[in-house]
C-alpha cells in the first residue's frame, strides 16, 4: 500500500494535460457489450477503475489491446453473463454492464456493487425501469439475476437524475423494440459522451444534454471509434489548487464549458480566470474570499468537487456555507481536514467553515476518492514539515498520475511504500 507525501508551501505554476474521464470511459467500455466487432477507444485513462472494468469484462470473452496509444476493444466472442462479487466488490460502476447484457443477450448476473462509501445511491432506479421495459428480474444472494427475451420500448421518469441509471437504460433502449423516453435524465458531459458514442454505433438518440431523452430502437449496431472526453474533475481539482496556492495554471485539454458553475465560484474567490478552445488559465488571489456553495445536478456545481472546494474554503477569508444534495455521506473527509487545523462545524447537509490562515501538516487518511484529492490539495498549502495522505488507493481509481502532475508545476510531493 503506497501513501503520498507532501511539503507545502509553493505556488504551482506551470502547463498541466488533462486525462479522459473516467465516469465518461466505463460507461463506453460497457457499450462495446453491444455488439460484436472491434470497438477503437481514444483517450481512455490508465485508472484502476478502467483495470476492474476491463477485467469484469475480459471474464465475459472481450479482448483488449493497446495500440499506439489507443484501446482496441474485441467483443466478438462473448461467453459469459455474470460479473463476480470479487470484481464488482471495488466498483459501483459495474452495474453499468446491466443493460449492455441484457439488450445483446437478454440475460444477465451481476454481483450487488460496492466503491467509496460516500452514500447508498441506489440501484433500484436502474432495477424498475428494467422491468418496466419487459425484463425479469431477482435478487438472490447478493446478485441481480436479469432475463428478457427482447425488451421493449417504455415512458421512463425518474424520480431524481441519475447519470448511471440515465446511461445503463439508454444502453437497454438502444435495440429494443419500438421507442423509449426517459424523463428526467441526467445531463452531464459523460452522458452526452455515451450518446455520441451509441449515435457512432448506429443507434437513434435524440435530447442527450436535457432532461428528455428519446431513443428510437434499431435491429443492429456496428463496431465504432470514438475519443473519450476530457475529466472535467481532474481539471477543476487542478483549477482548485492554483486557486489555492495562489499559483498560475494553464489547463489544456479540457473543456470550459463543462466547468461554468467551478469557474463561477473562483472568481467570487478572487481567481482570475481565462479561457478559449480547450484550455483554461487560472491564477490564484492573494487573498482567497469565502463563497458559499451548494452541489446539485449538472449544469449546477458538481458533488465530485464539493470536498476539493472546501479545501479552499478552510483558508479563505471570513466564513463560508457548503451544501451537499447528492450524496449524504460526502462530509466524512472533514474529521481529517479538522486534523489539519480546519474549523469546520457539520450540521445535517451543511458543513459551516471558518478559514483559517493556514494549515497544518499532519498525516492524514482517505476516505474516497474525491477526498483523496480534498486532501492531497491541503497538503499542499500547508505549513509544517510533511502532510501524509495514507489510503490514497482510492486516488489511484479515478486521477492518473496526480501526483506526477503536481510535482511538475512545482509542488513538493511523492509516493512512498507504507511499510507494515
Amino acid at each position: 500500500m503506497d501513501k503520498i507525501i507532501i511539503e507545502g508551501g509553493r505556488a504551482l505554476k506551470g502547463k498541466v494535460k488533462i486525462s479522459g474521464a473516467k465516469n465518461a470511459a466505463l460507461p463506453i467500455l460497457a457499450a462495446c457489450i453491444l455488439t460484436p466487432g472491434l470497438h477503437v477507444l481514444e483517450n481512455v485513462p490508465r485508472l484502476n477503475d478502467i483495470k476492474t472494468m476491463k477485467r469484469i469484462m475480459a471474464k465475459f470473452g472481450i479482448n483488449f489491446a493497446k495500440k499506439q496509444g489507443l484501446l482496441e476493444v474485441n467483443s466478438n466472442n462473448v461467453l459469459g453473463f455474470e460479473a463476480p462479487y470479487d470484481l464488482v466488490k471495488t466498483m459501483r460502476a459495474s452495474i453499468l454492464l446491466l443493460g449492455p447484457l441484457l439488450a445483446r443477450y437478454g440475460r444477465a448476473r451481476i454481483s450487488l456493487p460496492g466503491g467509496c462509501a460516500i452514500g447508498a445511491r441506489p440501484i433500484n432506479f436502474h432495477l424498475k425501469a428494467l422491468t418496466a421495459m419487459g425484463a425479469d428480474i431477482s435478487l438472490n444472494h447478493g446478485y441481480i439475476t436479469a432475463q428478457a427475451g427482447k425488451l421493449r420500448g417504455a415512458n421512463i421518469s425518474f424520480d431524481i437524475p441519475t447519470v448511471t441509471g440515465t446511461e445503463n437504460i439508454m444502453m437497454a433502449a438502444v435495440m429494443a423494440q419500438g421507442q423509449t423516453i426517459l424523463r428526467n435524465s441526467a445531463k452531464e458531459p459523460e452522458v452526452v459522451d455515451l450518446a455520441n458514442m451509441l449515435r457512432g454505433m448506429g443507434a437513434d438518440i435524440e435530447g442527450d444534454g436535457t432532461d428528455t431523452i428519446t431513443i428510437n430502437g434499431v435491429k443492429e449496431l456496428r463496431s465504432a471509434r470514438h475519443k473519450i472526453i476530457s475529466d472535467r474533475i481532474e481539471a477543476g481539482t487542478f483549477m482548485i489548487a492554483a486557486a489555492m496556492t495562489k499559483g498560475d495554471i494553464k489547463i489544456d485539454a479540457c473543456c470550459p464549458e463543462n466547468l461554468r458553475a467551478l469557474m463561477d465560484k473562483l472568481e467570487h474567490a478572487g481567481a482570475t480566470i481565462s479561457f478559449f478552445d480547450d484550455c483554461i488559465s487560472v491564477k490564484g488571489p492573494d487573498i482567497i474570499e469565502s463563497v458559499d456553495i451548494k452541489t446539485i445536478p449538472y449544469p449546477g456545481f458538481p458533488s465530485d468537487l464539493q470536498a476539493q472546494f472546501m479545501s479552499m474554503m478552510c483558508i479563505a477569508k471570513g466564513w463560508s456555507m457548503v451544501r451537499e444534495t447528492i450524496f449524504e455521506n460526502r462530509f466524512i473527509h472533514v474529521s481529517e481536514l479538522r486534523r489539519m487545523g480546519a474549523n469546520i462545524e457539520i450540521n445535517g447537509n451543511q458543513a459551516l467553515i471558518r478559514g483559517q490562515e493556514q494549515l497544518f501538516s499532519a498525516p492524514v487518511m482517505a476516505t474516497d476518492l474525491r477526498a483523496s484529492a480534498c486532501l492531497i490539495l491541503a497538503g499542499l498549502v500547508a505549513n509544517g514539515e510533511r502532510t501524509e495522505v495514507h489510503r490514497i488507493y482510492h486516488l489511484d481509481r479515478g486521477y492518473e498520475d496526480l501526483e506526477k502532475k503536481f510535482k511538475a508545476l512545482g509542488a513538493s510531493i511523492w509516493r512512498e511504500k507504507v511499510i507494515s
